[in-house]
């Protein structure tokens, strides 16, 4: 019955609301989706896997540019996006308006996150650490690293008593940004060697 009853509610509403609906749905189950895993990810491991506080895409140096277009920031803003449009053309309002007042909403939730994290990347580069700290332990990557050490990218990892920014290579496929990976070598002050997780696991390592 209930299924008959969205059916029908659904039919109820015009092309643009659906895609707002669709929009506004997706993305919050991608938001909690991701809350849940960083929560398990945290719970399971304290001590290898990544912190909660990883929500950080980056530290002091990076350009707060660069977090404003995280991947946690377009959820945010396809989030804010979609309700956005659903709340005007519910209310009756023009597509025209529902775009605008999206986006602004949508441009607004993504600079709003972008800049806690930077904000927050600041407060954890306080305490000292060694690079071989990072030995054993699980990152996020945040710059794609290219495929058969062809080049290097970046990991946030959890070092000393905040989150670092280190470059990283690995051996295997490319592995593109939110990948969770290991450290698996030290190859210098501030280069790592890493692997995926489900790689490692895989292979029984």
């Amino acid at each position: 019955m209930s299924t008959e009853w969205m059916s029908q509610w659904w039919d109820t509403l015009s092309i643009a609301q659906q895609v707002f609906w669709g929009i506004a749905l997706f993305f919050s189950a991608l938001f909690i989706f991701q809350f849940v895993i960083n929560l398990i990810g945290f719970g399971l491991d304290m001590d290898s896997d990544i912190d909660a506080s990883m929500e950080a895409d980056h530290d002091a140096h990076i350009d707060p540019g660069f977090a404003w277009l995280s991947v946690r920031g377009v959820i945010a803003f396809f989030t804010f996006f979609g309700w956005a449009g659903v709340i005007v053309l519910s209310r009756g309002g023009p597509l025209l308006w529902a775009l605008v007042i999206a986006g602004i909403s949508g441009m607004l939730a993504m600079s709003l996150v972008g800049y806690l994290l930077y904000l927050f990347s600041q407060q954890t580069q306080i305490g000292n650490y060694h690079i071989d700290e990072a030995l054993y332990h699980t990152g996020e990557v945040y710059l794609t690293i290219p495929a058969m050490k062809s080049g290097n990218g970046k990991i946030m990892i959890q070092l000393g008593n905040g989150i670092r920014e280190i470059d990283a290579v690995t051996e295997g496929k490319t592995l593109g940004n939110g990948t969770i990976v290991r450290v698996t070598g030290i190859l210098g002050d501030t280069l790592v060697l890493v692997e995926a997780v489900r790689e490692l696991a895989e292979s029984g390592d």
